[in-house]
This record gives C-alpha cells, sequence and structure tokens, in this order.
C-alpha cells in the first residue's frame, strides 16, 4: 500500500529552474560584451583574461551547459517524476547532480578566462573538470533512469524517451572526444592527432547541438506544450517515429563542419547526405508540437508562455531547414568561417532552446513555489517580444553579414587577383556587428525582465512537496 504522503521530490527541481535564470543572465552579458569587443576592441582593457579568445568560450559554456543544462535538469527531473507517479530515484544523489553541476560551471568560469583550455569546441575543460562532469553525468543517468524503473505507471511517455537518449549519447559523446594524456594538472593532449582528432571533435560537436541542444529540448517541447495548452499531442505516433529517425540520423551528420579540409571525400558526402536526411524527422517534431494547438489557436493571444514554446518551434523549424541547407558543399563554400554560421547557431541558440527553456521554466515556477500563476503575466509578454525583435535583428544582420563575406571573399577580377582585400570585408561586416549587439542587449533585457519576475514570485512564493497520486486498480 503505498504512503498517502509520498511527495515528490521538487528541491532539487526549483535549484536547477531558478539557477537557469541566473546561469541565462551571466552567460548572455558575456555574450553581450564579446559582441561588443568586435565593434570596440579596446573594451578588453588590455587584460588577457578578458579578451575575446577567452570569453568567448566561457560565453559558449556558460548558455549551453550552464543555462541550457540546468533548465535540462529541471525539467526532466520534474518530467520523469510526474509522468512516473514516482519519487526520483535517490534524493542524495540528485543532490550531487546539482552542486557537482555548479561546481564544474565556476571552475569553467574560473579556468576558461585563465586561459587553461584543451582548445576543442564545446569541450574546452581540461581533464579534471571532465572527470568531474563524467561522475555528475553518471549520477545523473543513474536517477534519472532509476525514477523510470521504480514508476508506477507502465507506459513511458515520448518526453523521457527524448530525455533518456539525450543523458546517455552526452555521455558517449564527452567520454569518447575527452579521451586525452594529462601531462599536468591543469594540461592534457587529445589522445587522437590531425584529421582524426577534427572527425571525433565534430562527431562530439555536432552531436552535442543534435543530443544536447536539440533532443533534450524536444523532451521539454514534448511535455511542457500539451500541458500548457491542455491538449494531447498532436500525433504520439508521429513522436515515436520522430524519435527513432532523429536518433539514428543525427549521429552521422557531423563530417558536415569538415567540408574542403584532409578529411576524406567520402566522410564530408555521408555527413552531407544524413543532414539532408535530418530535416524530415526534425520537422516532423516540429509540426507534432504546433498542430497540438489545432482547434486552440486562440490560447496564443492570451497565454505568453504558450507564444514561448510555440514560437521557439518556429526557429526549431528554420534552423533544422537551414542547417541541411548550409550543408550541401555548393553552398558550405560560400558560408563556411562567415557570419552565416554564427546567424544559424544563434537562431537555434537564442530562438528554439532560449524560448522553449524560457517557456518551461516560466510553467515550473509557480507550481514550484506555490503560486497560480508568475507574479506579473504581463512581464512575461513583455519579456518575449523584447526577446523576439532582439533575435530577429541579431539573426538578421548576421545572414547578411554572411553572405556578403561570402561573396567579397571569392570575388576576383578579371585577371584573377582578389577583387577585395580581408579587410575590406571587415569594414563592410562592421555596421551589422553593431545590429548584432543590439539584438543581444535586447535579448539579455528580455533575460534581466524574467529574473526580476522570478525573484518576485520565488518570494512571495512557498517551498513545498506535492503529494504523488494514490495508484488506481481496476
Amino acid at each position: 500500500m503505498q504512503n498517502e504522503k509520498e511527495t515528490y521530490n521538487y528541491t532539487v527541481v526549483r535549484q536547477f529552474a531558478v539557477m537557469t535564470v541566473v546561469w541565462g543572465v551571466v552567460g548572455m552579458l558575456v555574450g553581450v560584451i564579446i559582441a561588443a569587443q568586435l565593434l570596440w576592441p579596446e573594451l578588453n582593457f588590455d587584460v588577457a583574461w578578458l579578451s575575446y579568445g577567452r570569453l568567448r568560450p566561457l560565453h559558449t559554456n556558460a548558455v549551453i551547459f550552464a543555462f541550457g543544462g540546468c533548465a535540462l535538469f529541471a525539467t526532466s527531473y520534474y518530467v520523469v517524476q510526474r509522468t512516473s507517479h514516482a519519487r526520483l530515484f535517490s534524493d542524495a544523489l540528485a543532490s550531487f547532480t546539482f552542486w557537482g553541476w555548479q561546481v564544474v560551471i565556476v571552475l569553467a568560469a574560473i579556468t576558461l578566462p585563465l586561459g587553461i583550455t584543451s582548445g576543442k569546441e564545446y569541450a574546452e575543460l581540461e581533464w579534471p573538470i571532465d572527470i568531474l562532469i563524467t561522475l555528475v553525468w553518471v549520477s545523473y543517468a543513474v536517477v534519472f533512469f532509476g525514477t523510470l524503473y521504480r514508476r508506477k505507471i507502465q507506459h513511458i511517455y515520448v518526453a523521457n524517451w527524448f530525455f533518456g537518449a539525450f543523458i546517455l549519447t552526452v555521455a558517449l559523446l564527452h567520454l569518447v572526444n575527452s579521451a586525452a594524456v594529462p601531462v599536468t594538472f591543469w594540461k592534457s593532449y587529445s589522445v587522437y592527432a590531425g584529421a582524426q582528432d577534427a572527425m571525433v571533435q565534430w562527431w562530439y560537436g555536432h552531436n552535442a547541438v543534435g543530443f544536447f541542444l536539440t533532443a533534450g529540448f524536444l523532451g521539454i517541447m514534448y511535455y511542457f506544450i500539451p500541458k500548457q495548452a491542455n491538449r494531447p499531442i498532436y500525433s504520439y505516433r508521429l513522436s515515436v517515429v520522430h524519435f527513432w529517425a532523429l536518433v539514428f540520423t543525427y549521429m552521422w551528420a557531423g563530417p558536415h563542419h569538415l567540408h574542403y579540409t584532409a578529411l576524406p571525400e567520402w566522410a564530408q558526402s555521408l555527413g552531407m547526405v544524413f543532414s539532408l536526411i535530418l530535416l524530415a524527422p526534425s520537422w516532423g517534431g516540429m509540426i507534432n508540437g504546433i498542430m497540438t494547438l489545432s482547434g486552440a489557436w486562440y490560447k496564443l493571444r492570451d497565454d505568453p508562455i504558450l507564444k514561448f514554446l510555440i514560437v521557439s518551434l518556429s526557429f526549431y523549424g528554420m534552423s533544422t531547414f537551414e542547417g541541411p541547407m548550409m550543408s550541401i558543399k555548393t553552398v558550405n563554400a560560400l558560408s563556411h568561417y562567415t557570419d552565416w554560421t554564427v546567424g544559424h547557431v544563434h537562431s537555434g541558440a537564442l530562438g528554439w532552446v532560449g524560448l522553449v527553456s524560457m517557456g518551461a521554466i516560466y510553467f515550473l515556477i509557480p507550481k514550484l513555489f506555490g503560486r497560480a500563476e508568475m507574479w506579473s503575466v504581463r512581464l512575461i509578454n513583455v519579456h518575449f517580444w523584447v526577446a523576439t525583435v532582439g533575435i530577429v535583428l541579431y539573426i538578421a544582420a548576421m545572414w547578411i553579414a554572411g553572405v556578403m563575406q561570402g561573396l567579397m571573399w571569392r570575388a576576383v577580377g578579371a585577371d584573377g587577383t582578389l577583387t577585395y582585400t580581408f579587410v575590406e570585408s571587415v569594414k563592410a561586416t562592421y555596421p551589422f556587428y553593431a545590429i548584432r549587439l543590439l539584438g543581444g542587449v535586447l535579448y539579455l533585457a528580455g533575460m534581466l525582465i524574467m529574473a526580476w519576475n522570478v525573484f518576485k514570485t520565488v518570494l512571495e512564493g512557498e517551498t513545498f512537496e506535492a503529494q504523488i497520486p494514490a495508484p488506481v486498480h481496476a
């Protein structure tokens, strides 16, 4: 007989939800600083640890692993409990994942500005921190899958499939790509070399996008859109097809980062083909989420949280169309190394990951602190419009600048010499960096509005643990 007083573990969900907002402000602030440095390089004040080259990896790690990571921990812990009617497998391990992850983030914030780095994109942290990440991640897997094992509901809801795939795949990616030979406490060298190192790095790098920034957040989408809209998912069958097609196809797409390099031609082509195939499952998921509102579109007028969740899917659809197109070799010849790539990454990061995370956190905070709704629903609406305008300014500026750069770099005169010097392309890009900075400032302003709203909601709320429903027997 189930104890009537058995409750969900909301404590760790609360901790991660609040830190999502805190790290979001920090990560986006660093992003705005480095965007300003591209306009005014003297903003590094001749201090090495404030230089662009050191702050940029701090920005990417903060927004992906601190902001995005905390959002994924918070939502996955909440969803797996609610859909399983079971408390988290281990309160102690769950608490360790929170404090361990915060230590990882703080260590990143210290080591990266000091220039302590492995030099690998999205995997810059050195080997002692990598070991801590591994310990936290294994604990995360034990808590998540242990909770699923203890579930009182026979069915495993599709959001948990996406969360589970994200947890397992990120573990594999991290262990393989971070394999290194330590030479001192803060320095190591990759066990791979040359083209093999590049291939392993972009197998990791693209699947960090594919699983950390896509599969995990699709788990958020599949739970929070139906809940906020109060409607069932449009097609459960499509969600299962979406899951298997996505997790199989994504693993092969990494080589499209290495077109026109020393990587064998067949590997480059394989990456391009699988990237193009990816369009189908990606859009299948987007359609499934958006069509959940079929017959209830009127709810978008009055529900700003639903606006965050649905518009995030629009950016997801746009980014997952743009990515496969940019993987085509002839397109890539124009786009590679330009700011078009920066625009593509940020349409996914700001538009998809950012908005869906914010929508989920706005959903969670009142429920975690015993409130009917956020302190100010009007401020949620203001945040939505400020952030959306910021995203559009940012990505439009980078698209135009990127195509312009690509065309300038390849332009040749009748005698075969380059029409433009590199410096001329930098000068032509300057106004677009100003627009990009404005977009980033607006997006950060939206995050500050959210932080204030969350602070006031938490201040007026109270912590509690919701009871787990008693099992229903036929």
